[in-house]
């Protein structure tokens, strides 16, 4: 009972101390089917109940996307994988969505855009948002409407098979893992994908907030794998409770303060249901990733020194979150939508390095994509294989983003700077 209240508490400390999470709004919960996801789920099924003295007052939604085509499994288990999560999902009568990574291969060019919204416009307070959720929920319970509880199931509907993509789909996805050179690239790119894709299905289904759960011991793990991936720059937006990046749709971490060993306890004492899929699938074992590499040694460091995760976790948790200023799209970087960190000297002192021999010319040559890449995602894109592998959405939105470079390098001459103040001007 005891390690249930401390676990409990933890999770409402959490949204409670950094109050991002408004009351009414729609959140989209991220689950893999694994321990941490599984817990988080829980949690905010045990907030939003009827028992409990202080509810959550969000909306919550579930996703689940199935990556198993790069993961090795062949369609009859991803098929059973998904009825397994599709089964658990029912049951939280939340409403629900499952997505293939496939899916990631058609995403529009919009997804690499910053959405409106983020730290340019003003946002009501947070005292003033519970004032207006409890009126308008008087109102209702007055008119009986009831509350604002979300039971309908608007997920999908229709047989597994009907939800798995074409074999041609799953054929050109793992065209494209298998161009990338190594391990860590495929991860990166995995990641890469599972982002775009959770950002676009918040944005066409409404919701406004998306819930991950990486853990404690992730987050330390990723971390120490980002720096060595050279994203020193982002590690507070990768890692804080706080990922802001997309200006419309807020990503949150709230597992980040529980170690995996926490969460393997409290699903095992309380029961909860987890699916477990295999990680991503390497034709040789003995070249493994960096973020398989860090995680070994952070895992072996740990069992002599336990309190090497939550040291790293602490440390990351006095970077600073101000993210770099971006006034552009330009600015930003084409995959993971950072400000570029890369400028004048150091960006003609890298390039040669990162140019291989080209056979391609104009936008689809490697050339044409490093201007519009941070330096960490130069470092992935060069062991991605050939440009014309990466998905239509990215090589469509890279060819939009140099025009307009080119277009406003041929008349910035004719432009006024912002501190250049017009003729005749006091």
């Amino acid at each position: 009972a005891c390690f249930r209240e401390y676990f409990v508490h933890k999770f409402r400390a959490m949204l409670g101390k950094n109050r991002v999470i408004f009351p009414g709004e729609k959140v989209l919960l991220a689950l893999s089917g694994g321990m941490a996801s599984s817990a988080m789920l829980r949690q905010v099924q045990e907030g939003l109940s009827r028992e409990t003295a202080k509810r959550l007052r969000f909306v919550p939604g579930l996703v689940y996307i199935d990556e198993g085509a790069v993961c090795g499994q062949s369609r009859v288990q991803r098929e059973q994988t998904l009825s397994r999560m599709e089964a658990l999902l029912q049951e939280t009568g939340f409403p629900y969505y499952l997505a293939s990574l496939e899916q990631a291969l058609e995403l529009p060019g919009s997804v690499l855009r910053r959405g409106p919204g983020g730290d340019s416009e003003p946002s009501p307070s947070y005292k003033a948002a519970v004032e207006g959720f409890i009126q308008q929920q008087r109102q209702e319970e007055a008119s009986g409407e009831g509350g604002t509880s979300p039971s309908t199931q608007d997920g999908p509907t229709g047989d597994s098979h009907a939800r798995l993509p074409a074999a041609a789909r799953t054929e050109e996805l793992q065209r494209l893992f298998d161009a990338a050179e190594t391990l860590t690239a495929k991860e990166e790119l995995l990641q890469m994908l599972r982002s775009h894709l959770l950002l676009h299905t918040a944005r066409t289904q409404g919701y406004t907030k998306v819930m991950t759960g990486e853990s404690c011991t992730r987050v330390a793990v990723k971390l120490l794998t980002n720096l060595a991936l050279g994203r020193g720059a982002f590690l507070a937006v990768d890692t804080g409770f706080v990922d802001s990046r997309h200006g419309d749709v807020t990503v949150v971490r709230p597992m980040r303060d529980y170690m995996a060993k926490e969460i393997a306890f409290y699903n095992h004492f309380f029961g909860v249901p987890t699916v477990i899929t295999p990680p991503l699938h390497a034709k040789r074992r003995e070249k493994t990733s960096i973020h398989r590499l860090m995680e070994s040694f952070l895992l072996r460091l740990q069992v002599d020194f336990p309190s090497t995760i939550s040291t790293v976790y602490r440390t990351g948790e006095k970077l600073s979150a101000a993210p770099a200023e971006a006034n552009s799209e330009l600015q930003r970087c084409l995959l993971c939508l950072c400000a570029l960190d890369i400028a004048g000297e150091e960006e003609l002192a890298l390039e040669p390095t990162l140019v291989k021999e080209e056979t391609g010319n104009g936008a689809e040559s490697r050339a044409a994509f490093i201007p519009l890449l941070c330096y960490s995602c130069r470092l992935t894109f060069k062991e991605m294989g050939p440009p014309a592998t990466l998905p239509t959405y990215v090589r469509t939105e890279a060819q939009h983003r140099s025009c307009r470079a080119l277009m406003k390098q041929q008349i910035q001459e004719f432009l006024l700077e912002d501190d250049e103040e017009e003729p005749g001007g006091s």
